[in-house]
């Protein structure tokens, strides 16, 4: 599916790394432009899993529409394609209202397949997953990304040694229709569009603003959240189990019994170095897909630097 190009350009995209500061920014760039905010986001598509994918307040989706949040049940899987269908859908009623898509999230595939279209692959063969995943267990990522190296060079060399789902992906394409994901994935560049933004702070300031987010969201009640996710009539889907937050404090909460099982439990350190080392390497794989990808315009950010000002920074094209 390809986004058809009329709509495209006049579509705003906000992205970054996690906790980078793209929602504020966001709330300050949106009444400035006309902008309905659209999720660029894999997670907060779920209905449900609020506190841990920082999901917009009630009162700030009060003063911007918001759109794409609580759109599935936990359970549910959302692809590409499905959520490049809404997006579009969304996309034109808002034009249709004479305002302008702003994408905002940290999605990097979502963001690149709006930009370029999406490759429709063949539908997901869980079992054929299941072996890789047993592999990367047994042997590890590197020997992993190695099988990869060996079937579709291209595609390991965009893709980081860490990645394992998306590694996992490529050589899942590559099994079941004998052609690698690189080939099929031919989408370059299009039209040049103008308003395609990456926020890029201090590291060190990044590394510190994830690790206060997640006690934060510990305090506001991120185990009751996931102890809610574990009555639900049916499992999560294998897409929300990976959530970070969720898989940590999930694994964790499997591993008590159920009657020692409470809201107001404590997440153990060791749990939440956890969840915060992975974060941080999340967020630093994202910054190097914002840098891959062209049509991305990377805006610094200083530490101090205001939401306010850097909306008036996007809005005047200004790079400092």
């Amino acid at each position: 599916m390809q986004f058809p190009d009329e709509v495209l350009r006049r579509c705003w995209f906000l992205t970054g790394a996690t906790a980078s500061g793209k929602s504020a920014v966001a709330m300050e760039l949106a009444p400035r432009i006309g902008g309905e905010i659209i999720a660029l986001d894999s997670m907060t598509l779920y209905l449900g899993m609020d506190i841990g994918t920082a999901k917009p307040t009630r009162e700030e989706r009060a003063v911007v529409p918001h759109h794409l949040f609580d759109v599935i049940e936990p359970w549910e899987e959302f692809s590409v394609a499905q959520y490049l269908d809404a997006a579009l859908v969304v996309s034109q009623e808002i034009l249709g209202r004479g305002n302008v898509p702003l994408f905002v999230g940290g999605a990097g595939l979502y963001l690149r397949s709006l930009l370029r279209g999406v490759f429709d692959g063949p539908p997901a063969d869980w079992e054929l997953r299941g072996r890789w995943e047993a592999f990367a267990a047994q042997h590890g990522n590197t020997a992993l990304h190695a099988e990869l190296t060996q079937r579709d060079p291209a595609s390991a060399q965009r893709l980081h040694i860490n990645d394992q789902r998306r590694i996992i992906r490529a050589l899942e394409v590559f099994e079941v229709t004998g052609r690698t994901l690189s080939e099929q994935h031919t989408n370059t560049p299009g039209q040049e569009l103008r308003h395609v933004f990456a926020l890029m702070p201090p590291r060190d300031w990044l590394a510190e603003r994830i690790e206060r987010r997640l006690r934060q969201m510990t305090q506001r009640g991120l185990v009751a959240e996931n102890l809610k996710l574990m009555t639900l009539e049916h499992p999560l889907s294998r897409t929300a189990r990976q959530a970070l937050g969720y898989k940590e404090i999930l694994d964790w909460l499997e591993t008590l019994p159920s009657t020692e099982r409470r809201p107001d439990l404590q997440i153990p350190e060791p749990v939440f170095t956890l969840m915060r080392d992975r974060t941080r390497q999340f967020a630093k794989r994202q910054e190097t897909w914002f840098r891959n990808l062209e049509e991305c315009r990377l805006v610094p950010v200083a530490a101090d630097e205001t939401a306010e000002n850097i909306a008036l920074r996007l809005m005047d094209g200004i790079e400092h």
